[in-house]
């Protein structure tokens, strides 16, 4: 039987699919609640079709809880980035309104018709380092929304406030010397005092997630903490973001994806390229921090960009550059690790490109300065296998 796609239109309490055939004939569909009744409902209706596979928007996102209790029945499943879908649904109906049917549909036209898609695969110790960098971000996001708050109380108790790079050591010290009189001072003071804590609390938590993410990431055996910039936290948002890097067919498609490709914003005789404000922001993020850390010391990094802005590139445009020679780095480490790999897992293919120049942590001015990678290639990266 030829194989069909299920496109799923994912929510927290329900899940809208729709069954589309290699031909794009609609054979099937319907809304099932994700709740343990609505999800066999949805699985028994499935299984009519033996060679199926399931085409999930955004398992990164709110598909994941979905999209993983398909891998645990053995279901085969990729994800359908919601960027991809949307375009779809634009082309397929002629607007941009949404309907749990229309996005259900235009999954399932993307699943059908698009090559390569990133099959989701049941890895339990990428599922674990998500879990642990999502915590990891949060515990830094509460930190820096507690610190701003430090800093807005502490200038009203404290003549010119606190420094710019305030500890909470520092913080404790400073509200010492402060005795208000007034009730609004005293109660600015004791909630300054309850931030402090917060904080102190969030620093060992923070401490004890880097050690924890230190161990796992070194246990997956991948060099990315050998590269310059790139600690626990970063190279865990790269393996868990990227997963496969053979997906990628060249150094100029990851850079696409993670948007340190440069955007063409060349008119009339000035040639320049402005910085991509599109691609994975998380990854690119990753890419940046690398970067600032590598301005910060006396390292390649920081000559290849002071060599950038003699030559007359505004300092946007040489840290687009930089991120863009880091991204060729960051390829060629992940794709290494994959070859060194293959042999006893399922990482890289021997056919995989090779072609960045960036051997090591720090850029060299022989990469290719590409802003955009080329057509992209018929032959899919990931060859969907039949289902069981």
């Amino acid at each position: 039987m030829d194989r069909v796609v299920l496109g799923m239109d994912p929510h927290k309490r329900s899940a809208t699919i729709e069954v589309m055939a290699d031909d794009e004939t609609i054979l099937g569909g319907g809304r099932y609640g994700t709740d343990r009744d609505g999800y066999a409902a949805m699985l028994g209706y499935a299984r009519q079709w033996p060679n199926r596979v399931w085409a999930v928007e955004g398992c990164n996102g709110i598909g994941r809880h979905i999209a993983n209790r398909l891998l645990a029945d053995g279901e085969q499943v990729v994800d359908v980035p919601p960027k991809l879908s949307a375009r779809a649904r634009v082309f397929a109906t002629g607007q941009g309104r949404k309907t749990d049917a229309t996005d259900a549909h235009s999954v399932a036209l993307v699943g059908t018709r698009m090559a390569g898609l990133r099959p989701v695969v049941n890895d339990e110790q990428l599922a674990l380092l998500r879990i642990l960098v999502d915590r990891r971000r949060s515990l830094g996001e509460d930190h820096t929304r507690m610190v701003a708050q430090l800093h807005q109380l502490l200038l009203e108790l404290v003549p010119g406030g606190a420094k710019k790079s305030l500890s909470a050591a520092q913080a404790k010290a400073l509200l010492a010397k402060v005795r208000p009189r007034d009730a609004a001072g005293k109660a600015r003071r004791r909630v300054a005092a309850e931030l402090i804590s917060d904080l102190e609390r969030i620093y060992r938590r923070s401490k004890d997630a880097d050690k924890e993410l230190k161990e796992l990431v070194a246990a997956t055996g991948t060099t990315l903490m050998d590269l310059h910039g790139i600690g626990p936290s970063g190279a865990a948002r790269l393996l868990v973001e990227v997963g496969d890097i053979t997906r990628f067919p060249s150094r100029a498609h990851f850079a696409s994806w993670n948007g340190t490709a440069p955007i063409d914003a060349s008119s009339g005789d000035q040639v320049r390229h402005r910085l991509s404000r599109a691609g994975n922001r998380q990854i690119n993020r990753v890419l940046h921090i690398m970067a600032t850390v590598q301005l910060r010391n006396p390292t390649q990094g920081r000559t290849y960009f002071d060599r950038k802005t003699a030559s007359g590139k505004t300092s946007m445009e040489a840290m687009r550059s930089l991120k863009r020679r880091l991204s060729d780095i960051v390829y060629r480490r992940m794709l290494d690790d994959a070859l060194r790999d293959s042999t006893t897992g399922p990482g890289g293919h021997r056919g995989a490109t090779t072609d960045s120049s960036a051997a090591d942590s720090h850029p060299h001015t022989g990469t290719s300065d590409k802003p955009l990678p080329g057509p992209a290639i018929t032959q899919p990266t990931t060859v969907l296998g039949t289902a069981s």
